[in-house]
């Protein structure tokens, strides 16, 4: 009688454990990035009534910081010229109030002319709309007879007083100033730290590719958006003074005006174009002799901003600043109820620094989440998938 074979010792359950500790480790960070896109959510709907009840404090921020990557390159640039820090910090700031001053100048003091002929300009254009209404005159008819049926015996009319334009800029200069001041402050005191910054991001790290990361994340902030400002500033400087030539050569007053709204306006995607077509169009009832000929600068701006947006910008900026058109509506929106016209202006530099730092950070796959895949690209190995064979060779 043969001896039976010894019995084989039991396989260790290492590999069911491991897929139990994987299972685990997933539910619990999909547990925890529920509670990250809870939380982000709150603070998205949140963050405007802080922000906008704060202005005075958050607002001069959030423009020093815009201002402070703008000029950081200019300031960079002094510095390697030999001058001191604070030197090409106070040269590089001032530069940028000259021109602003500049720019003042040359749009506020013929709009300052135009405003007083606002009132003989709206009763032209009221009259040109009155010969075109003629032309409907049933409607008008039926207009006031539905008027007429919704209108009461002896009703009264309230007027409430509204305080003037005077009484209006005299409350709101001195916030106006006081952030104003407060801005200038702050950039002024971020570009003089940015070297003490940028040293603190690399030496201050706890690993090198942590300094690594930190460093190359400060970078991109400072060169996507410095050179997207930079850019959009030439392109839009160049509108300016292609809408001033048209507007001198169509007979509109202060061709310089009008050139300098235009590059303002285009640097509000979307909205600025087509608020400065309803000005072009306005203006030019308002002076033609009749409709059609006071719609030819609205319909020339309008081709020049066509051409501008769709053949010249792409081609100068590239896919490098090609930007979401959703996104830049949501922030265009999002930071315009916030902040009003300044908002706008901001709207674009602070959605390109943001996507600047998610492009290091990591984006949340918000949409692939819901669906559950994990919020962000790293992920931890699916369960059943064979590890990663770490043993070092003649170790077997």
């Amino acid at each position: 009688m043969e001896p039976a074979p010894p019995a084989s010792p039991a396989a260790p359950p290492a590999r069911s454990d491991r897929v139990r500790r994987l299972s685990f480790a997933q539910e619990e960070l999909r547990l925890i990035s529920a509670l990250v896109v809870l939380i982000g959510f709150g603070v998205f709907l949140a963050l405007p009534f802080v922000l906008s009840i704060g202005s005075v404090v958050f607002l001069p921020i959030a423009a020093a910081l815009v201002l402070t990557v703008i000029l950081s390159p200019l300031a960079d640039w002094l510095a390697r010229l030999g001058l001191p820090n604070t030197l090409a910090s106070v040269i590089a700031l001032l530069i940028l109030i000259g021109g602003v001053l500049l720019a003042l100048a040359l749009i506020l003091q013929p709009a300052l002319t135009l405003v007083e002929r606002i009132p003989t300009l709206l009763d032209t254009v009221g009259r040109r709309f009155a010969e075109l209404r003629d032309q409907f005159d049933w409607l008008a008819r039926i207009n006031d007879r539905i008027a007429a049926m919704g209108a009461k015996a002896g009703a009264r009319e309230v007027v409430l007083a509204e305080p003037s334009l005077l009484e209006t800029v005299a409350f709101a200069t001195p916030s106006v100033v006081i952030e104003f001041i407060l801005t200038l402050l702050m950039t002024f005191f971020m570009i003089e730290a940015r070297v003490r910054l940028r040293q603190k991001l690399l030496f201050g790290r706890a690993s090198f590719g942590t300094s690594i990361k930190a460093a190359r994340a400060l970078r991109e902030v400072q060169d996507r958006v410095a050179s997207y400002i930079l850019t959009v500033a030439m392109i839009n400087a160049g509108v300016g003074v292609v809408a001033a030539i048209g507007a001198w050569s169509l007979g509109l007053p202060a061709p310089i005006m009008w050139g300098g709204l235009a590059m303002i306006m285009n640097f509000v995607p979307y909205i600025g174009p087509m608020l400065m077509v309803a000005l072009t169009a306005l203006f030019g009832i308002g002076t033609a002799d009749t409709v059609i000929l006071g719609l030819l600068p609205a319909a020339t701006y309008l081709a020049l901003h066509t051409v501008e947006a769709n053949f010249v910008t792409p081609a100068i900026l590239g896919k490098r600043f090609t930007m979401n058109p959703v996104m830049i509506l949501i922030a265009l929106s999002y930071f315009t109820w916030i902040w009003g016209v300044l908002g706008a202006l901001l709207s674009v530099p602070i959605l390109l620094i943001l996507t600047a730092l998610f492009d290091h950070l990591g984006r949340p796959n918000l949409v692939g989440f819901i669906f559950g895949e994990p919020l962000f690209s790293t992920e931890l190995d699916e369960p059943g998938t064979p590890a990663p064979d770490t043993t070092a060779p003649g170790t077997r």
